[in-house]
């Protein structure tokens, strides 16, 4: 296949991809999760104990607080909310007014010793991304788990009757990722605005759910989906239909551009993508940078090009994919 690399040097005036002013921090806060979801490229999960320490998350605070350029605090897992820092970090970007968005899996909200989190992001205003990879039962059951998609409806149901999805104030956006497949037979994920509307209509039809948006999000080849696809010798397959599928117009608008990704263990990267391949980012005379870098420098700006690999190719197809659904 061609490097990616390659396939920007002949759609673009340079093959590389720079980086802009940061304004997004995206914050990985540990591998615990309370689901082992077929499809996540985290590969998290309730045996994993990966998680930010309390020495990393007051760096992160620090960062937080020092930086106004910052304008959207994004946590992550895991399941973000039952690993260390999450409500620390929380109160710190609210206290600044930054924006934070939690990407939540939903069940957690029924697991002992979480429940207060619907009440507690609605307090705090955040705005939530809940995974649904379907509107229907049976799909969402097959990626996630038995049991899943019935607990992630009554979360719904819980959220809508703490004002999300209505009150302009508390934001719930769904995601949506197509089913991996069997064979060497690949789509990527259908018109985000068509999809919304089947979502919007299903989910107020039989549950009387509300919600703000739907993204969708390709399946990059790496985590589980890396696993799932090698095993079934379809791995090159996808990442050539990728390929074929590039589409040069996404990549202005490339979430890598204007945001980092930060580890359990503070290192920092271009994206959650690549951390977890561990492709570190970098200055331009090749250090590996980390949060106590940052602090160091005084800047969040030390990053001139974004770290490319073929997976990127998931980013740039159709209509292209980020952690905000579709580029173009």
């Amino acid at each position: 296949m061609t490097p990616f690399e390659t396939k920007l040097s002949t759609n673009l005036t340079k093959n590389k991809i720079t980086k802009n002013k940061i304004t997004v921090l995206q914050i990985n806060l540990g591998k615990r999760c309370n689901l082992a979801c077929t499809h996540c490229h985290v590969e998290a999960g309730p045996k994993r104990t990966e998680e930010l320490s309390s020495e990393i998350c007051q760096q992160l605070i620090e960062l937080i607080h020092k930086f106004p350029q910052i304008k959207t605090v994004d946590l992550t897992g895991g399941a973000p909310e039952m690993n260390y820092g999450f409500k620390p970090l929380v109160e710190a970007a609210r206290a600044e007014n930054k924006e934070v968005i939690v990407r939540s899996n939903l069940t957690i909200y029924f697991v002992q010793g979480f429940t207060d989190i619907p009440q507690y992001c609605a307090e705090h205003k955040l705005r939530i991304v809940a995974s649904l990879p379907c509107y229907l039962e049976d799909n969402v059951n097959k990626m996630r788990g038995y049991g899943v998609y019935n607990e992630s409806i009554r979360a719904l149901q819980w959220l809508n009757q703490l004002g999300y999805g209505k009150n302009p104030n508390l934001i719930l956006d769904l995601v949506y990722n197509p089913p991996i497949s069997t064979k060497d037979k690949f789509a990527l994920p259908p018109n985000q605005k068509n999809l919304e509307q089947d979502y919007k209509r299903y989910l107020q039809e039989y549950f009387h759910i509300e919600f703000n948006q739907l993204f969708t999000i390709t399946n990059l080849p790496i985590g589980r989906t890396k696993l799932y696809l090698k095993n079934r010798q379809i791995y090159q397959p996808y990442l050539d239909f990728l390929e074929s599928n590039f589409n040069s117009d996404t990549v202005e608008n490339l979430m890598c551009r204007n945001e980092l990704s930060v580890d359990y263990l503070g290192n920092i990267y271009d994206c959650d993508f690549n951390q977890m391949e561990n492709f570190h980012a970098q200055t331009r005379e090749g250090e590996k940078i980390t949060v106590t870098r940052l602090l160091e420098a005084n800047s969040l700006d030390l990053i001139e090009q974004v770290q490319t690999a073929n997976y990127c190719y998931g980013c740039t197809a159709g209509c292209g994919s980020s952690c905000g659904g579709s580029l173009v």
